[in-house]
């Protein structure tokens, strides 16, 4: 049953004001519902997802939500010239170049938001993906 509802992730904020100053002043995304502790914002192909006053935060271990592209180094540079900071790595078998790492066949990079939440952009090498 669950397999055929839609899905949306919803990342915890300590600030509301900021994070909304973030996704949409810094990422261009727009408002598509506002309530009092939470805002929702539409993305591509009908997607959504939440940014949700909290009081358990983000640790940023981790990736809590990404974005599928078909062109990452544009991405990257778009959010880039808005003051998003991408994340460097260097660790044992996993590198980042100018903030962009290879995954086994396929290409991506990482920021923090406001909040602390890691937001992920991939580049699959299948296509179809």
């Amino acid at each position: 049953m669950l397999a055929e509802r839609r899905v949306h992730a919803t990342l915890p904020v300590e600030d509301l004001d900021r994070a909304r100053a973030f996704y949409e002043d810094k990422l261009g995304f727009r408002p598509y519902s506002i309530q009092p502790t939470s805002v929702m914002y539409r993305a591509s192909e009908g997607t959504l997802f939440a940014i949700s006053k909290g009081v358990a935060l983000s640790t940023g271990a981790h990736t809590q939500m990404g974005f599928t592209t078909t062109d990452l180094e544009a991405d990257v540079a778009d959010a880039r010239s808005r003051g998003v900071v991408f994340e460097e790595y260097d660790l044992p078998g996993f590198k980042t170049v100018d903030g962009v790492a290879g995954v086994g066949p396929n290409r991506a990079a990482w920021f923090k938001d406001s909040e602390g939440n890691l937001i992920g952009l991939v580049q699959f090498a299948d296509a179809s993906v």
